[in-house]
């Protein structure tokens, strides 16, 4: 089993890419949904959430509000690192845990959504294949312009608090553009699809493992040998 980095930019479309990722039967593990599972209330990043920020960052229910908290960190750099080093610990523990499961099942490969891939730059080392959703500027801005009923002034300031499509493109092993129609875009959601499937590259990380196992197991017997005799 191999890993694929799959990443976006803010209004990019993939979403739609993930779904259909979906329903082809891909293992995805969607780095959002894992953010919002660790700072549950009781859980250890959730208190050191509520420690670092106060108490103005929660919801009426007790929750995190994700809105009150990007606001914060949204234009302060520094509030941004520091929730970076409280959530992103807890957010890799829990993939690697999935990963696992997912392995363990026989997955031939694993797409990790995370939308900050290449900001974070610390996962892109892990993935044997990094994949980009892109669109075209024009159409990024006025989808989200759209989306989140925003000015334009507003949604050219949250695309730019973020690396630029254009540059995303140059460290992207696969692109897929998605500036187009909704066929255009199965159809090379499709390619890659069959391209990672057909791949070799699962074998070796299984043969690895085996050899791992193999070589524990043999530790062990010998270890055990000794003491019985």
């Amino acid at each position: 089993m191999f890993l694929v980095g799959l990443t976006g930019g803010i209004a990019s479309g993939k979403s739609s890419v993930v779904a259909v990722l979906q329903e082809l039967g891909c293992a995805v593990i969607d780095a959002d949904v894992i953010a919002r599972q660790v700072v549950q209330p009781g859980l250890p990043a959730y208190q050191r959430l509520v420690c670092a920020f106060g108490p103005e960052i929660l919801a009426e229910s007790g929750e995190i509000n994700r809105e009150a908290l990007g606001n914060i960190v949204f234009s302060q750099p520094e509030k941004r690192r520091l929730l970076n080093s409280i959530t992103h610990p807890a957010i890799q523990k829990e993939m690697l845990k999935q990963i696992l499961k997912y392995f363990v099942l026989g997955y031939r490969y694993v797409i990790l959504d995370i939308p900050l891939l290449f900001e974070i730059g610390t996962m892109t080392r892990f993935m044997k294949h990094t994949v980009l959703v892109y669109c075209d500027p024009q159409t990024q801005l006025s989808r989200l312009m759209c989306r989140n009923g925003l000015t334009q002034a507003e949604a050219e300031a949250r695309i730019g608090a973020q690396l630029p499509l254009s540059q995303k493109v140059k460290m992207a092993d696969h692109v897929i553009d998605n500036s187009g129609s909704e066929g255009a875009m199965k159809r090379q959601v499709l390619k890659l699809h069959s391209s990672l499937e057909d791949s070799l590259d699962f074998v070796w990380v299984r043969l690895v493992a085996v050899a791992a196992v193999a070589g524990v197991g043999g530790l062990v017997y010998f270890l055990l040998r000794r003491l019985v005799s």
